[in-house]
């Protein structure tokens, strides 16, 4: 094996990986969103004010902080069947056609009594559809905010990966 050849090779490499973060800023790859969802800008703020009504900031962290309108996005995009996921946008667009009639405005400009309410109107209805997409959103809302990992760390005291791991131990045998 040809010594020279070989630290030539390792140069290039390593020159190449130092480059690399420059070169993805320089094309804009980090910009890039890490999922495409299906959702429109629109339904992906109804979304986002969703879970920031079922879980708001108050005291302490909500919804909307740790990403669980992403979470959901994501969720309903990949795990969920395309016949839920449909029903999902339009019951979106119904409650921001009943926000617009009760409160004159969008369910995204509502403040938080009248998008409790509106939201409040779904869980009590007698269409099986409006009353599958409320408990949907409110499960996974909660599933997403306590699955993360600001939460789990912050107030449940969770540790990924607790202790320490000593691979190479001698043994006297």
């Amino acid at each position: 094996m040809d010594r020279r050849e070989a630290i030539k090779n390792l140069a290039i490499a390593y020159g190449s990986l130092i480059t690399l973060p420059f070169w993805m800023q320089s094309c804009g790859i980090s910009d890039q969103p890490t999922h495409l969802s299906s959702f429109s800008e629109v339904e992906q703020a109804l979304l986002a004010k969703i879970t920031d009504t079922v879980i708001p900031a108050g005291n302490s962290i909500g919804a909307l902080a740790v990403g669980v309108d992403k979470f959901l996005q994501k969720i309903l995009d990949d795990c969920y069947e395309p016949s839920i996921r449909e029903n999902v946008k339009k019951q979106l667009h119904a409650l921001d056609e009943s926000a617009k009639k009760e409160y004159g405005h969008s369910f995204v400009s509502c403040t938080q009594k009248q998008r409790e309410a509106a939201l409040q109107k779904f869980s009590a209805s007698t269409d099986k559809m409006q009353k599958d997409f409320y408990d949907l959103m409110r499960s996974e809302t909660i599933h997403g905010f306590t699955t993360s990992q600001e939460v789990l760390e912050k107030y449940l005291d969770y540790k990924i990966a607790p202790g320490h791991y000593f691979g190479c131990v001698n043994l006297n045998a």
